[in-house]
């Protein structure tokens, strides 16, 4: 079997964003430092995603030194700082588990309602306030940022590799949305991870990860595939008995440090070493 290398990191600073690849990162407990700490929220507070509005998955949010850069086609770009405790603190929700945030304010408000064509406000993760991830799988101190469930999502470059041979047309891991690619060793290798080290960083491997329609939007134009490939495809190989599809593993960090490009990925525990 190959060695596993990391051969990808990227980060989502707003959830359902673009992504920014990365030559290394900082972990941190609730995931890749300045991974998914903006989201955009309807005016019941509701998260809003690219499930609801795809054209989401086309505004490029950038970490700047003082908070967030946005970016959409010619539009011009939009600097924030990151709210102060000062700022308008928010319910939101996030499937149902409510949360508190921090208003980024009206001109965030009129940019991210304007780009995405709905009445929208933006907010920032309240630091003060922690998200528990699932709690079936996770311990009692674990935390999360505004992603869906678990801080960190990994995929095996192999199984992207494997699901190309059977769609109509090859599909990017950008559909996907991983913070971790990871070269080598076998198809769907990662279901069975248990624990892993990416350099000198530890991570718990929780539960595989479930797919929603997500994958079928086009990241770079927006548009949903009219034949729901590459999930129509997935669907006929990797659906289970719980009526869910799957790609990739959840991961939650054990430790802090930095990953970059290039280290090893250790598997200390899988499903068949336990």
């Amino acid at each position: 079997m190959s060695e596993l290398v990391l051969t990808g990191i990227a980060v989502y600073p707003l959830k359902s964003g673009a992504g920014n690849d990365v030559d290394a990162s900082d972990v941190e407990p609730c995931g890749l430092r300045g991974d998914r700490r903006w989201m955009a929220i309807d005016g019941d507070g509701v998260c809003v995603t690219a499930r609801e509005r795809p054209q989401l998955v086309r505004v490029l949010a950038r970490v700047t030194g003082t908070g967030l850069r946005l970016e959409m086609d010619d539009r011009e770009p939009l600097d924030l700082g990151y709210p102060d405790a000062g700022a308008r603190a928010a319910q939101v929700w996030i499937w149902g588990q409510a949360c508190r945030a921090l208003d980024a304010g009206d001109v965030a408000a009129r940019w991210m309602s304007d780009a995405l064509e709905k009445p929208l406000r933006l907010v920032a993760m309240d630091d003060r306030f922690k998200r528990r991830p699932d709690q079936d799988c996770t311990r009692p101190e674990d935390e999360v940022s505004f992603a869906d469930c678990y801080p960190v999502l990994a995929i095996g470059r192999a199984s992207l590799d494997d699901l190309n041979t059977r769609t109509p047309a090859p599909t990017s891991m950008r559909r996907f949305r991983p913070n971790f690619v990871v070269g080598g060793g076998a198809p769907y290798e990662e279901d069975g991870w248990r624990r892993i080290r990416i350099g000198t960083v530890e991570f718990e491997g929780v539960e595989n990860c479930e797919r929603c329609e997500l994958p079928t939007v086009d990241p770079d134009t927006g548009i949903p595939d009219p034949r729901r490939e590459p999930m129509r495809t997935l669907a006929r190989y990797r659906r289970r008995a719980t009526g869910g599809v799957f790609l990739g593993q959840n991961l939650v960090p054990r430790g802090t440090g930095t990953v970059r490009i290039g280290d090893r990925v250790v598997v200390i525990e899988s499903a068949g070493t336990r």
